[in-house]
């Protein structure tokens, strides 16, 4: 009997056991622990490969310092998986130790300094990780591509990528071949001339394995289990594609057979149950991901979708039509699976907008690379002898030169303009920039859905807020961020702050979690107006509460608040302390910062003769927010607050006076 093997037919970024929420933080801990295993005396002299006990102590580690779980059956696999997206990145080698690369990243880790250094106006990190992406190669049936330049191509040919391009067709760009003709088929895709169904079906029967498997499948005078098991060509092991046989049997009744009848439909939707795809199958033979067979039963003259099995005539046809069905789902639920990861990598870049179903480049990167993609894809499919060394961009390919010129004629060729100085372009692209944070503020942080999200907040449904927002960053970071977004809309949106907001956001806006956190949390600047002075306010925010509040706040928001009136020497500027759960202790400390001095720890006789502190729950936030209050009353309500005589009222009670009755 024949016996057909599978072959990979994509890509794929790092490995689905590395799918992890945080990835940017992820990255660094890794990294920084990797660094310290190494270090420990008992791993400086051994070698990772082949050492299952090392790598097995490895995820030990990973449990001691609350990376995984410890649950892991094969702790030593688990070391290799969790490890081998860094590989691929050339942050570590093979054997697990930090690259010129990997050091590199995390020494931006732990300078805790994310700010933009270079001509594509993304941070530090991103740039590191962009020339790690434009280095990357993955190794598909003995052909090398660079996922990140053919991502570059297509989008140089097309512009934007909807979500089954960038799902589907683009992890099939595995060679110069395949991806000249998957370009080709998108233009076709998008005149209706095609779909991607017959695009994934297409490119499969080219390989030699598939057909090969429908020829022989067609060649049989009976079929069983066992020859659906060979067809289905399973990684893992024949017996897992048992559960077809059943279906396959199903199918021919209702679509071959012609029986469409109830009995018969239900007991394809019951084979369909026993798959381990059975929401693709049942999207794909019902039109729904979870048909009911109630549904079934009252709607059986029009419950079935269009599918390769209408109008199957003959034994023949239909087999075709159950080979192609098969294995089009096998590779959607595989690219589906993959997709992802190759979000998350490539997001690593930071110069992607993943927006409305949509992938496309920031302004400066799309005509960079616009401009030098013709030279760049010659290396799509060779691989990078520098992966593992921090170099310049311009030595991964000589082409890849930017200089001011490059912001110029990006800003220009984007918006029609003719700017000639780089002071002008900024500014242009900077007010690009608020234009597009603004739209996303509007879309999707009206003042209702933050009043929704800030109960999320007190509720602690985390899981929720983060579908909402990003799973790229932890709850107290967009806790911030969205405080910040509060916070920017309360000041009528005047003053720059996704500056002000000391967090890293990625290009559609979103924020991102670090390793190590930086200072205060938002600092925002105002300028003189009528309603206060010229004082900057520092938000602090917190989700701590109780026992935990007190230990974890008390120190850093007072210190945060005297080091910058030191520097600055504004006794106007303040600081307001946000948090979900207020607690009176921390409530009373701050508010006695009033009369308490602050010394500068090199110099005591440099001091702040107290400290205007004050606080603000969420309950509070939302009323500010309901009710429209703008920044300019905020002020003088606050600095009442803080004039208050601290000996007559207390603390709960000034508050509620104060801060809640005011608002």
């Amino acid at each position: 009997m024949e016996n057909f093997k599978y072959k990979s037919y994509c890509w794929s970024l790092g490995t689905t056991s590395f799918r992890t929420e945080n990835f940017n933080k992820s990255i660094e801990i890794q990294l920084n622990l990797l660094d310290v295993f190494w270090q420990l005396p008992q791993n400086t002299n051994q070698i990772w490969s082949g050492n299952n006990i090392l790598q097995a102590h490895y995820y030990d580690f990973l449990k001691e310092n609350n990376f995984v779980d410890g649950s892991a059956s094969k702790k030593d696999k688990d070391a290799r998986q969790k490890t081998s997206g860094l590989v691929n990145l050339g942050l570590i080698d093979d054997n697990r130790k930090l690259t010129s690369a990997g050091h590199r990243a995390l020494e931006i880790s732990k300078s805790v300094d994310f700010s933009i250094d270079n001509t594509l106006q993304i941070s530090k990190d991103s740039f590191l990780y962009l020339k790690q992406l434009l280095k990357t190669s993955i190794a598909v049936e003995n052909e090398n591509v660079r996922p990140l330049i053919v991502a570059l191509y297509l989008l140089s040919k097309h512009q934007v990528l909807n979500h089954d391009e960038f799902v589907y067709l683009l992890p099939l760009c595995i060679n110069h071949k395949y991806t000249e003709q998957i370009s080709d088929q998108i233009s076709l895709l998008r005149n209706n001339k095609t779909n991607v169904n017959e695009i994934i079906v297409d490119r499969l029967l080219a390989m030699d394995n598939y057909s090969k498997a429908l020829k022989w499948f067609l060649s049989l005078e009976k079929v069983s289990e066992r020859e659906i098991c060979k067809i289905g060509m399973n990684r893992k092991s024949p017996n897992y594609d048992l559960p077809y046989f059943g279906l396959y049997e199903a199918l021919r009744v209702v679509f071959l057979n012609n029986k469409k009848d109830k009995a018969s439909l239900i007991e394809l939707y019951n084979a369909i149950k026993k798959l381990k795809l059975k929401s693709l199958w049942s999207k794909f033979i019902f039109g729904g991901k979870t048909i009911k067979e109630k549904r079934i039963k009252t709607h059986s003259q029009n419950i079935l979708n269009a599918t390769f099995f209408d109008n199957v005539s003959n034994e023949s046809e239909f087999r075709v039509a159950f080979f192609k069905a098969m294995h089009l789902l096998k590779a959607k639920a595989t690219l589906n699976d993959y997709a992802d990861l190759n979000r998350r990598y490539l997001g690593l870049s930071n110069i992607f907008l993943f927006r409305d179903n949509k992938v496309e480049l920031d302004i400066i990167p799309k005509h960079f690379f616009g401009s030098t993609i013709g030279e760049l894809y010659k290396s799509a499919f060779v691989s990078n002898d520098k992966l593992q060394v921090d170099c310049e961009l311009s030595e991964i390919s000589p082409v890849l030169l930017a200089n001011e010129n490059t912001i110029i004629s990006s800003i220009n060729e984007e918006f029609g303009l003719s700017i000639s100085t780089l002071d002008e372009a900024m500014s242009e692209y900077d007010r690009q920039r608020y234009t597009r944070f603004n739209e996303l503020i509007d879309k999707k942080f009206s003042d209702e859905k933050i009043i929704d999200l800030l109960n999320k907040f007190e509720n602690r449904n985390d899981g929720e807020i983060k579908e909402y927002v990003t799973n790229n960053a932890d709850i107290p970071t967009i806790f911030e961020y969205l405080l910040g977004i509060a916070w920017y809309k309360i000041s009528d949106r005047k003053g720059k702050i996704l500056d002000y907001m000391k967090l890293s956001i990625d290009a559609d806006f979103l924020p991102i979690t670090h390793a190590i956190g930086g200072d205060a949390d938002i600092v925002y600047e105002y300028d003189k107006s009528e309603f206060y002075p010229k004082h900057t306010l520092l938000l602090e925010a917190t989700l701590a509460d109780k026992t935990n509040q007190r230990r974890m706040e008390l120190e850093p928001v007072s210190r945060h608040l005297g080091q910058h009136l030191l520097k600055t020497k504004n006794p106007s500027s303040y600081c307001v302390f946000a948090t979900t759960h207020l607690d009176i202790n921390v409530l009373s400390d701050f508010r006695n910062r009033k009369i308490s001095p602050y010394y500068d720890t090199n110099d005591s006789k440099n001091k702040i003769n107290g400290m205007k502190i004050t606080a603000l729950q969420t309950t509070e936030l939302k009323t500010i927010i309901q009710n429209n209050k703008k920044y300019s009353e905020l002020y003088s309500i606050f600095d009442e607050a803080y004039k208050a005589d601290l000996n007559i009222l207390e603390a709960d009670e000034w508050y509620e006076k104060y801060i809640v009755e005011r608002l």
